[in-house]
C-alpha cells in the first residue's frame, strides 16, 4: 500500500498542550480512512533547555515562573484534559529536564521504529503528567521503555551512554531553523505546518486534503515515469511511421 501522508510531530514531553494534541491528533487517524498508512515520526523539542537536571515538584516550577496566575493555567489544562479523556494530575508532576527522554525516542525510532516510537511517546507522556514519572530517572524511563516492548538491557545500556546526544540536539537546532518556535506543531510531508493542539476535526480535514494533495503528486509523477522506462523513452508515434533518426 502506497504511504498516504508522513507526518512529523514536534513536542516535548512535559508539554501539556502537546499531550492534548496527541490524543486529538490520533483521534483524527482512527477516523481517517487511510490511517493505516499514514506514517507519524516524533521530533524533538524543548520548551526549556536550560532546566536543571533534577525533578522539582511541577506546582513550585510554575508558581516561580508565572506567580498568583499558575493555579488557574493548572486548572484550565486540567478541564481541557478531563474532556479529551486525559487525566492530568499536577499535584504529581515532576518537572525535569526533557533531553534524555527525547534521546529515548530518538533511539526507539533508530532501532524499532515509528510505531514503537509512539507507543513509547504515549506512555512518557501519560506516566509524566498523570503517574508522577521522572523523565530524568534511568529507571522510570526504563521501565517505560520495556512496557511498549522495548529491550529492558538494551535500553539501560543506551541510557548509561552518550549515544545520540549530539544528534538530538542537532535535531532539535534544525527545528528553530525551520522556524519552529512552539509546540505542539505538525509538519505534514515536509511542506505544511498546523501549529498547536487543534481540534480533531481540524486535523481530520487537513489529513483529507494533504492526502488528496499527494495522491495527485504522486498519480503524476507516475505517469511521467511510466513514459520512460529501462533506459528507452516512448514517443507516440505520428502517421509517418516511427519517430527518431
Amino acid at each position: 500500500m502506497r504511504r498516504a501522508v508522513k507526518v512529523e510531530i514536534y513536542s516535548d514531553i512535559a508539554c501539556p498542550w502537546c499531550y492534548v494534541g496527541k490524543t486529538r491528533f490520533e483521534r483524527a487517524l482512527a477516523a481517517f480512512p487511510k490511517g493505516s498508512s499514514v506514517e507519524v515520526v516524533y521530533r524533538p523539542f524543548q520548551l526549556d533547555p536550560s532546566a536543571p537536571y533534577e525533578a522539582r515538584p511541577h506546582r513550585e516550577v510554575l508558581a516561580a515562573k508565572y506567580g498568583p496566575q499558575a493555579a488557574a493555567m493548572d486548572q484550565r489544562i486540567t478541564a481541557l484534559g478531563a474532556e479529551e479523556g486525559i487525566d492530568f494530575d499536577f499535584d504529581t508532576v515532576l518537572e525535569n529536564n526533557s533531553l534524555l527522554a527525547h534521546r529515548l525516542l530518538r533511539f526507539t525510532l533508530d532501532e524499532y521504529g515509528p510505531a514503537a516510537q509512539t507507543r513509547l511517546k504515549g506512555r512518557l507522556m501519560t506516566a509524566h503528567f498523570g503517574e508522577g514519572m521522572d523523565i530524568g530517572d534511568h529507571e522510570h524511563l526504563t521501565d517505560a521503555a520495556v512496557t511498549v516492548g522495548l529491550d529492558r538491557d538494551a535500553v539501560a545500556a543506551f541510557l548509561s551512554s552518550d549515544e545520540l546526544h549530539d544528534e538530538v540536539l542537532d535535531e532539535i537546532d534544525e527545528a528553530r531553523q525551520l522556524g519552529i518556535t512552539a509546540v505542539p506543531t505538525f509538519v505534514f510531508e515536509g511542506q505544511w505546518a498546523v501549529q498547536g493542539g487543534q481540534e480533531t476535526s481540524t486535523f481530520l480535514r487537513v489529513l483529507e486534503q494533504v492526502a488528496k494533495d499527494t495522491a495527485a503528486a504522486a498519480d503524476s509523477a507516475d505517469a511521467e515515469a511510466g513514459a520512460c522506462a529501462d533506459g528507452v523513452c516512448e514517443v507516440p508515434a505520428t502517421d509517418g511511421g516511427a519517430a527518431g533518426s
